[in-house]
């Protein structure tokens, strides 16, 4: 489901205020009915009309990028740095990314049209795995990692069990790989969860999301998912709810 005057606008009938507007003056129907309520939601099966002309719906489309490092995971940004959408070239449609990756992490982000989707990937009652290859700073134990694995405390707040895996520790660097696959969406999670057992993360990569893996993409460069992709993420979501 998406706010009423957020499909207007994608369907590019105006911009949001404007369509916020048309919807307080009664100007708009839904399913055949005036609706005056800015709050009101709607979903793809739902007729929207202005005027009684009915909006042309945009398809929905589904992305895979390899984000690289020092890439936004955003729309825009006012201090012109380079965000994902400049690596999209060739894609006409409004698309925004399933949540983020920081700036200097890189690795799987999904990108679509669809505000369903997005939704449901997002909720926090859907535990869809994640998995991040993180470089850390220090020699990681046995010990430290089960720790991060059985949940540790960020802010307060116990983190959801994890699984990880000790990839391989450098003693002359001084730095150890390991993989963890989580299933929150915390802000800066992985790096908060590593550095609150006492291994800073120096660089990190997520790897999987869900099915869904890096193979055949080079760092920018991105996909469009298959429809059985797409089913599988509905699958796993509604699975773990």
């Amino acid at each position: 489901m998406e706010r009423l005057q957020k499909v207007m606008a994608h369907a590019g009938v105006a911009s949001r205020r404007k369509s916020e507007e048309w919807i307080k003056s009664g100007r708009v129907k839904v399913n055949g009915r005036v609706v005056t309520e800015l709050g009101t939601q709607v979903s793809r099966q739902d007729t929207v009309e202005v005027d009684d002309v009915q909006i042309e719906r945009e398809q929905p489309v589904y992305y895979l990028l390899n984000k690289p490092r020092g890439v936004l995971s955003t729309v825009s940004d006012d201090k012109d740095r380079k965000t994902v959408m400049d690596l999209l070239e060739g894609v006409k449609q409004r698309v925004y990314p399933i949540g983020r990756l920081d700036y200097d992490t890189t690795g799987i982000l999904l990108l679509t049209n669809d505000g369903e989707f997005a939704h449901l990937l997002m909720h926090p009652s859907h535990e869809i795995e994640k998995t991040y290859v993180a470089k850390v700073k220090g020699q990681i134990t046995k010990q430290d990692l089960q720790k991060i694995q059985s949940g540790i405390v960020i802010n307060g707040r116990k983190t959801a069990p994890a699984k990880g895996r000790i990839l391989s520790v450098d003693k002359k660097k001084n730095v150890s790989m390991v993989e963890l696959t989580i299933h929150e969406g915390q802000n800066h999670q992985v790096k908060n969860m590593f550095k609150a057992a006492g291994y800073p993360v120096e660089k990190l990569k997520r790897e999987k999301y869900g099915q869904l893996d890096l193979l055949g993409l080079q760092p920018g460069e991105w996909r469009e998912l298959k429809n059985h992709e797409i089913q599988k993420l509905y699958q796993l979501a509604k699975q773990s709810n």
